[in-house]
């Protein structure tokens, strides 16, 4: 006879999550280090790609914290040289925008990785407001989250006097339909982690 024998259900791995959500499937990489070879940004990475694909295939959740921390997420280029040199074509870039994505709402961003978050929210908010990208809207922007008030700030009349930098910003027809495509990520992202 059993007494009390409730069994807690484990949290999902992230490596399960990665596969519900992208169809990606961490298990699949036999860690050969092409991608990690090929990659131009792994001698800046905390972690490699290969590395945190084998982190992944562990399903602890002391790895998953790690990769979620890590610095080398938010280095990634999604330049996909690492899926075109995968034999197994593990899509890496994906399960990376799906890390990020995971760091963010864990609120478990590497803290060297606070100036790439700056220019990619800047980036996007310039994409929404205007249907495409603002320059100035994304200096300024990038400038006054990152705190970098003068850096590079000596190249800012040359570019505006080559004609590379508009003071008002280019609207789009149908910017309509950019703002739906940013509501539904949303909503998906919101369906997504409830």
């Amino acid at each position: 006879m059993q007494h009390g024998s409730h069994v807690e259900p484990m949290a999902q791995t992230l490596a399960e999550k990665i596969l519900s959500i992208t169809n990606q499937s961490v298990s699949r990489c036999y860690q050969c280090g092409k991608c990690s070879a090929g990659c131009p940004m792994a001698e800046e990475m905390d972690y490699t790609p290969n590395q945190i694909l084998r982190m992944l295939q562990l399903r602890l959740a002391d790895l998953d914290e790690k990769v979620l921390k890590s610095k080398g997420i938010w280095l990634c280029l999604a330049c996909e040289t690492c899926s075109t040199r995968c034999p197994q074509e593990v899509e890496f870039p994906v399960v990376m925008d799906f890390l990020r994505h995971e760091s963010l709402r864990r609120d478990m961003v590497h803290p060297d990785a606070k100036k790439i978050l700056a220019f990619h929210r800047t980036f996007l908010d310039s994409i929404k407001s205007t249907g495409r990208l603002y320059e100035i809207g994304l200096i300024g922007g990038y400038k006054l989250r990152s705190l970098n008030l003068f850096q590079d700030i000596e190249h800012a009349p040359k570019m505006f006097f080559n004609g590379k930098l508009s003071i008002l910003p280019h609207m789009i027809k149908g910017k309509d339909a950019v703002e739906r495509i940013f509501k539904k990520i949303n909503d998906l992202e919101k369906n997504n982690h409830d």
